[in-house]
C-alpha cells in the first residue's frame, strides 16, 4: 500500500530492511547503543561492526533520541539508532512516538530523502502490531505536517510478514487526508 501526507510518499514494504533502496534505515538499539537484538542486529550483521562502534562512541543516549551514523557496508547510506526503552525489553506508547519523531528528525539531519522504519517495539517490546503500527503511522503523519518543507520524499515501514503488513495498511489508511 502507497500513500501519501504532502509531497511525502509513505510506503509498506515486506522483508529485510538491509535490502531496500533507501538513503537511511532505522535501528532499535541500547541506551548505549549495542546493536545484539532484532532489527539492530539484522543492521549490523549487514552494515558491520563498524556500525555499532561508531554508534556506541555516541552513546549513552536516553528513550526516545536519535543518533546517525554511516551505513558502511549497506546500501542505505545511514543508520538512525534509536532507543526505545532504559533496561527491560518492554517498550511503552510514548517511547514509539518518540523514537519515531527522533528517528524523522535525525533523517533530517542527515539530509537523508528516503528513510526505512522498523516496527518499533512490536518483537520482544511486547506492543500489539496494531497498536504499534497506529502510533507510528499517525506520529509521521503529523511530524509531516508540522515539516511541510521537509526533505524526505519517501518515508518506508519495513515489516515481516502478512500480519505486520495488514496492520501497518490499516493504520496508513486515510493518513493521505492530512
Amino acid at each position: 500500500m502507497k500513500t501519501s501526507v504532502g509531497k511525502t510518499k509513505l510506503e509498506i514494504a515486506v522483508g529485510d530492511i538491509t535490502q531496500l533502496e533507501v538513503d537511511a534505515v532505522v535501528a532499535p538499539a541500547s541506551v548505549e547503543l549495542w546493536m545484539d537484538h532484532g532489527v539492530a542486529a539484522a543492521i549490523k550483521a549487514a552494515g558491520g561492526e563498524a556500525v555499532e562502534k561508531e554508534a556506541v562512541l555516541q552513546g549513552p543516549i536516553k528513550v526516545g533520541e536519535a543518533v546517525i551514523t554511516t551505513g558502511h557496508d549497506l546500501k542505505a547510506r545511514w543508520v538512525l539508532h534509536v532507543v526505545l526503552s532504559e533496561s527491560t525489553p518492554a517498550v511503552d506508547a510514548a517511547a514509539i512516538v518518540a523514537a519515531t519523531r527522533a528517528a524523522l528528525a535525525a533523517a533530517e539531519r542527515a539530509h537523508a530523502r528516503s528513510v526505512a522504519l522498523p516496527a518499533f517495539g512490536t518483537g520482544g517490546g511486547g506492543v500489539p502490531l496494531w497498536q504499534g503500527a497506529s502510533l507510528m503511522g499517525t506520529e509521521v503523519a503529523a511530524y509531516l505536517r508540522e515539516h511541510p518543507r521537509t526533505a524526505l520524499r519517501h518515508v518506508m515501514f519495513s515489516v515481516y510478514g502478512d500480519a505486520a503488513r495488514a496492520a501497518f495498511k490499516h493504520a496508513l489508511v486515510g493518513l493521505s487526508r492530512f
